[in-house]
């Protein structure tokens, strides 16, 4: 199940990722109202976490956006309580909201009560991209139709972050939060084996790799073509 999270505040944003990440979610983010929208195109999410309050375009103007194209599950989130800007958002087709603070573990019970009022809280089909396709329930990846591969916690975390970002560099600071959630210089090592160790289950030659690659210096993409 994809999720694509917008929230202008950076730490609450990383926040919300990990813990819907811990969750077994595939998480995308945005940081401001145009950007959003973009990646709700570009990468067709199942449920929208929606900040009300974002520079470039409100939560509001995204929400709409986002209604003039699909049925989604929209989640509002807010620090304001007026009733005005409730009504506003359920009218623009938000199906819930919540008030800020609030603990991960509320956000989540939220979500899932959502889906399952959406019908979607069954087993999502596998995340695809060119050759690969990943089942985050079984936790096993499958390259080019062959036998599924079973994976690790770590090794799925890693797998979600780059097919989500098929063919695009991740940096090795966002692979380390996203699998660890925090990201020590020190844990970059870490990162390199766990590497290694997911190329030698997912390539046919690990030291020559088709599908998981280093961009020197930046971090790794996954090749899915």
């Amino acid at each position: 199940m994809k999720v694509l999270v917008v929230d202008d505040d950076r730490d609450l944003r990383e926040l919300i990722g990990f813990a819907l990440n811990q969750a077994g979610f595939l998480v995308i983010k945005a940081a401001d109202g145009p950007s959003a929208v973009r990646m709700f195109d570009t990468e067709a999410p199942d449920i929208v976490v929606l900040d009300i309050n974002m520079p470039g375009a409100s939560g509001f103007q995204v929400c709409e956006a986002i209604r003039a194209r699909s049925n989604v599950p929209v989640m509002m989130l807010t620090v304001r309580s007026e009733e005005e800007d409730l009504i506003k958002a359920l009218e623009l087709g938000a199906d819930d909201y919540l008030t800020k603070p609030f603990s991960p573990k509320t956000l989540l019970a939220r979500l899932k009560a959502l889906l399952r009022r959406a019908g979607m809280e069954s087993a999502a089909p596998p995340l695809t991209a060119g050759r690969i396709a990943l089942n985050v329930e079984d936790h096993t990846a499958q390259i080019a139709g062959g036998a599924p591969i079973r994976l690790t916690k770590l090794e799925l975390r890693l797998m979600q972050m780059l097919l989500s970002n098929s063919g695009r560099t991740v940096s090795s600071d966002r692979l380390l939060v996203h699998i660890w959630g925090h990201r020590n210089s020190g844990d970059r090592q870490l990162l390199k084996q766990l590497v290694h160790r997911l190329r030698q289950k997912i390539e046919a030659d690990p030291a020559l790799p088709r599908y998981l690659q280093t961009a020197a210096g930046a971090g790794y993409k996954l090749v899915v073509d």
